[in-house]
């Protein structure tokens, strides 16, 4: 199987077969976030794509899903992800979802006929990094996209009966704006109806734009109570249907997972609890970070 330097994966694609398509991210420009740098966007070619699934055939007995890297496949036009799928098809015929990443920015080049031509070729539950409900945040975060391509690109999504995951981080406005952050984000979120909610803390990676900015004061990071706030107003101001609240994250320091509206009480009241188990020292600190923002307590 081919892989190119670091291959990510969202923690609930745990159990799927893992089939690089692309390599690095067509948009690698968000300010907080280093994961593809030095290596470039390159489509692979079919014939690469055809060897690996001949190659996992061979170990596979048998595969529900299968999950498309790296940072973006989406990004592919209709034409080659169609081609993708019907690969798929041949060699895995008992697959139910081909998964992937995918941005705002993948959708917009994508017709509504492509959007269900693909959904019927088994594309479905795409990982979209939303991140915030704010316009003002999304430009500082280098998205590529505005909120109104957002809220228009996942309703296509909808209409087209592709489900989508998003993803959302606690922390994205910096501490000033915080409850205002997770507002809107919920308010986004409640228009656009994703089937699953990935929510993280922000972590701003060593090298980064929004680590320069850190470093010379021009952004200020949530505290780790501010961090449970916002995380505590977005799960008030959510109203969805049906919707998976997936709040463990490494860089989440008290792990909630859930589904709403049913269990949104007892999502909070962890949260409530959890938070008053620190010390009034720790919620006002601004915790290391480790692997994948893991945060670590001293």
């Amino acid at each position: 199987m081919h892989y190119t330097g670091q291959v990510w994966r969202p923690p609930f694609e745990a159990n799927s077969m893992v089939l690089e398509v692309t390599e690095g991210c067509s948009h690698n420009g968000c300010t907080f976030c280093t994961m593809y740098q030095g290596t470039p966007f390159r489509v692979s070619p079919i014939g690469q794509i055809e060897e690996d699934l001949r190659e996992a055939r061979a170990y596979y007995h048998s595969v529900r899903r299968i999950f498309l890297v790296n940072a973006d496949p989406f990004a592919l036009s209709g034409a080659r992800l169609k081609e993708i799928a019907e690969k798929i098809d041949r060699y895995f015929p008992e697959a139910e979802t081909i998964a992937m990443y995918a941005s705002v920015k993948n959708i917009i080049n994508k017709t509504d006929e492509e959007l269900k031509e693909l959904r019927a070729l088994k594309i479905n539950e795409l990982n979209i990094g939303v991140e915030s409900g704010m316009d003002e945040v999304l430009k500082h975060l280098n998205k590529g996209f505005t909120l109104e391509q957002a809220r228009t690109q996942l309703k296509r999504l909808n209409e087209a009966g592709i489900d989508f995951s998003a993803n959302i981080i606690t922390g994205a406005a910096g501490m000033e704006r915080s409850i205002e952050n997770a507002i809107a984000s919920a308010e986004l979120m409640n228009e656009v109806k994703p089937y699953l909610i990935f929510l993280a803390t922000m972590h701003v990676d060593f090298g980064s734009g929004l680590f320069r900015e850190l470093e010379e004061g021009r952004f200020t990071e949530n505290t780790l109570g501010q961090n449970i706030r916002e995380e505590i107003a977005f799960l008030e101001h959510l109203q969805l249907d049906d919707t998976i609240f997936f709040g463990v994250h490494t860089s989440n320091v008290i792990p909630v997972i859930g589904t709403l509206p049913q269990d949104r009480e007892l999502l909070l009241n962890d949260l409530r609890s959890g938070m008053s188990s620190f010390s009034r020292e720790t919620l006002d600190s601004r915790p290391e970070k480790g692997y994948q923002g893991s945060v670590i307590i001293r």
